[in-house]
């Protein structure tokens, strides 16, 4: 025969606890101890989801920052475009600033003998000559002037363009013309 369980006890806590199967309590207790490190980890990976999100929001920023055109860009952009002969003018007159002043002068400054008087000194950049205008007191002076010309590293080819003698100068003074060519030192 069963055992038959009567109980007139009114029910609780107390009496529902102490009623409560073995079992029941072992599977409490293996859920409360698997329960603590799903805590412990869910806290880690939220913790690393912040800080992946700070990270990103900052690559962010700094991708907009660079994408956002700066004052300088939109100023250009609202600038007036330059016709064709306004930027070959423009370009020009860069090209005759970035001569190389200080070397091109020294060059001629050591070619130049006493005996050789330099009237003009014409750049142009474009083709990368210089037009030198000079007085000798006779021939040879002038052709040994524009030999040590030549000579010099900076300059590439000399070419006498013109000479002519001045009849007005009681010296009677040749003036003379040529064009050299110089290179990057």
């Amino acid at each position: 025969m069963k055992k038959v369980r009567i109980d007139f006890a009114a029910p609780s806590l107390r009496r529902t606890l102490f009623h409560t199967p073995r079992l029941a309590w072992l599977l409490l207790g293996a859920g409360l101890c698997l329960s603590i490190p799903a805590a412990y980890h869910a806290n880690a990976y939220l913790l690393e989801e912040r800080a992946f999100e700070a990270e990103l929001a900052a690559h962010s920023a700094r991708i907009a920052q660079v994408r956002a055109p700066s004052a300088l860009q939109l100023a250009a952009a609202r600038a007036p475009v330059a016709s064709e002969a306004q930027a070959a003018a423009i370009n020009a007159a860069i090209l005759q600033l970035n001569l190389p002043w200080g070397g091109l002068h020294d060059a001629i400054r050591a070619a130049t003998p006493a005996s050789v008087a330099l009237l003009a000194v014409e750049p142009d950049a474009k083709r990368r000559v210089l037009r030198i205008t000079a007085e000798a007191r006779n021939s040879d002076d002038m052709l040994a002037y524009v030999e040590r010309v030549a000579d010099q590293e900076w300059f590439a080819g000399v070419a006498l363009t013109r000479h002519e003698i001045n009849e007005q100068d009681p010296n009677r003074p040749i003036r003379f013309q040529f064009d050299a060519q110089w290179r990057s030192p």
